[in-house]
């Protein structure tokens, strides 16, 4: 596999990203906490771009998979600074289509509120404002103590290694929430949820429903689909969307 390229940012971090280059709208995959750009929902969709003569996009925030920096030292307002240079950097003015995963949701949204154009959006399992309304929420007194004395609290993943939620991470999360104002999404928005899904609740894309002013926004339920998404049939719904939104 071909070296990934790296961009500085304003901050000073390097951000490891692979472009394809390719015709219309440039499709930017977004992933998840603590996710990288090797992750099945990432190669998949590059390989379907490249077949089609699509650009594409995949990056690692800071912290995560190629970039510097360490993971426990990101904040939502870190990963979405990176994102949003690493976007404006490599599409160069093309108006993208935002595919965000998870956290990678959260993360497009901020984004699309400082983009100058953007061609549409595909939530998958996403994500927003879950350093409030999950990790926070679902604290006890006990953690939230601990998160006050020393920094960080340490949970289960189900993914390997367990989660470090550190204390700056929850109080930029409160910066950086998005479901708390009224948010236009002037394009094409398309969610998907597995009914199976045990990290983000169901209730979440409905929220975001409700939340968003969009003439074009539909949300489908998968049966027997956990937060991962990335069966064939599941991946065929995200590419499908994508050529409904923005065909060649």
């Amino acid at each position: 596999m071909a070296a990934p390229s790296t961009l500085s940012t304003a901050q000073g971090r390097e951000i490891a990203y692979h472009w394809t280059e390719g015709a219309g709208a440039p499709v930017v995959f977004l992933g998840g906490y603590k996710s990288d750009m090797t992750g099945t929902k990432a190669t998949h969709l590059e390989a379907w771009a490249r077949a089609r003569g699509r650009a594409f996009l995949r990056f690692d925030y800071s912290g995560h998979g190629q970039s510097s920096g360490r993971f426990e030292d990101g904040t939502i307002g870190q990963w979405a600074q990176d994102a949003q240079a690493v976007i404006i950097a490599v599409c160069a003015g093309r108006a993208p289509l935002l595919i965000g995963s998870s956290m990678g949701g959260w993360i497009a949204l901020l984004c699309i509120r400082n983009l100058p154009e953007v061609a549409g959006f595909v939530g998958i399992a996403a994500a927003p404002d879950f350093t409030e309304d999950g990790f926070w929420a679902g604290f006890d007194d006990a953690q939230k103590a601990q998160l006050e004395a020393e920094g960080q609290v340490l949970l289960p993943s189900g993914y390997g290694d367990p989660y470090v939620v550190t204390k700056a991470l929850i109080e930029d999360g409160r910066q950086n929430l998005v479901l708390r104002s009224p948010m236009a999404l002037p394009f094409p928005v398309r969610l998907f949820q597995g009914t199976e899904d045990t990290a983000v609740a169901w209730e979440v894309p409905l929220r975001l429903m409700s939340h968003a002013s969009c003439d074009d926004m539909r949300l489908t339920f998968v049966k027997n689909v956990d937060h991962s998404f990335s069966t064939p049939a599941c991946l065929d719904l995200v590419t499908r969307a994508v050529e409904e939104i923005a065909p060649l």
